[in-house]
């Protein structure tokens, strides 16, 4: 059975954690899912919103009909309420909403805690939670699991909003447990781990939306994946930084957005001309300039195919699932290293801040193998002697 779990509300509320934190349960359930989430360019009081569809078989989109709708807020409740599927529960935030479907007050249970508006979501979860049929020490331990912060507020607050939604909701849907537990992973967090699994040494980027996480992954776990990751003070830096890495024999990787690109330009071009490899990950933005930094377009096929300036090979590759992310990853990567040129990695927000289960085996990724030369000579001899001839065709093998 596909089921669909809708949570909205304003930045600053939690709504992006209630969804992870869905996902997260259906996971752990062993069944497949996915997560979509909206969210505006605001930190305060813009409209966010998650969907997670979950289902015992490969699900590789969300479903915008949902099941249950849970809406903290009036603007929530408006553009959502046309999302509940024909026999769907739509909860809504009583003291902020009036409207058919059921009320529950969560932000008067919220505000005897400490940044009440925070805890919002948490309150979310537990209402899924209740419509699941989990008990209320399963709820517990997910809460405490999730939201390490502040634990004791979080589970007490979740108690209460199950006991009123228990009565109401309990139990509606009992969904079947998966075959088995898999990994759950971003588009980035695909990227960012195909590229460690392809051999990659170093990654330099700036922040750029929704090119941005790939950097705060790898940069959480540099220590893990044995990487080196660098935040310069802008693109330029960025990518002279990694072909200066690159020609020194680094496995390097940069990641940007349209407007970040455009400032690689000349550099990019560089790359083409020294031969110098190195992959760019370009996650698109809608419209021209800066665009629109948290919705998604695939835009920017033509500008990734003529980028640079002058006439170079270069290697422009998209995937187009989270699974197929992690080994195209790899895969340009030994790509670029085996014909010595720049290559881009294109994908949007759409993919990159997705989330779904997916099986991957790391020993299937490609693997970087680059040829050196070992002893400092150039004479043209012992670099033919030593197989190693860049600006030629005959340095590459298979």
């Amino acid at each position: 059975m596909v089921f669909t779990f809708l949570v909205g509300g304003k930045a600053g509320e939690g709504v992006k954690k209630a969804g992870s934190v869905a996902a997260s349960l259906f996971v752990s359930m062993g069944r497949h899912a996915f997560e979509m989430d909206d969210y505006q360019s605001l930190i305060r009081g813009g409209h966010n919103f998650s969907v997670v569809t979950t289902a015992t078989r490969k699900v590789t989109s969300h479903y915008l009909q949902s099941d249950v709708v849970v809406c903290l807020d009036e603007r929530s409740y408006s553009l959502h309420k046309a999302h509940v599927a024909p026999k769907g529960i739509l909860v809504y935030n009583s003291d902020t909403t009036k409207g058919e479907g059921i009320g529950i007050p969560f932000t008067s249970e919220a505000n005897p805690y400490p940044d009440p508006r925070l805890i919002l979501g948490v309150g979310t979860v537990a209402v899924l939670s209740a419509v699941v049929g989990q008990t209320k020490e399963e709820l517990k331990t997910l809460i405490e699991n999730e939201y390490p912060r502040g634990v004791e507020h979080n589970t007490a607050y979740a108690a209460k909003i199950y006991d009123t939604a228990r009565p109401l909701v309990g139990g509606t849907y009992l969904l079947e447990r998966g075959d088995k537990k898999r990994g759950f992973l971003s588009g980035n967090q695909a990227i960012a781990l195909g590229a460690c699994a392809g051999g990659l040494d170093i990654y330099v980027a700036y922040p750029m939306t929704p090119s941005s996480s790939i950097l705060h992954y790898l940069a959480a776990h540099r220590e893990e994946l044995g990487i080196t990751v660098i935040h310069p003070e802008n693109e330029i830096a960025v990518i002279n930084m990694a072909i200066g890495a690159a020609f020194a024999g680094a496995v390097s990787m940069v990641g940007t957005s349209g407007g970040g690109f455009a400032l690689m330009q000349e550099a990019f071009s560089l790359a083409g001309m020294t031969e110098t490899p190195l992959l760019c990950v370009l996650s698109s933005r809608p419209g021209p300039s800066t665009g629109v930094p948290t919705y998604t377009e695939q835009g920017d096929l033509r500008f990734a195919l003529n980028q640079g300036h002058g006439e170079f090979p270069r290697i422009v590759a998209s995937p187009g699932s989270v699974e197929e992310a992690f080994y195209l990853t790899a895969e340009l990567l030994h790509i670029v290293w085996k014909f010595q040129t720049p290559g881009i990695l294109l994908t949007e927000k759409h993919l990159s801040e997705s989330s779904m289960t997916i099986d991957i085996d790391c020993e299937e990724a490609q693997w970087v193998k680059p040829v050196f030369h070992t002893n400092g000579e150039y004479k043209g001899i012992q670099i033919l002697l030593m197989g190693y001839r860049p600006y030629s065709l005959c340095h590459l093998r298979s």
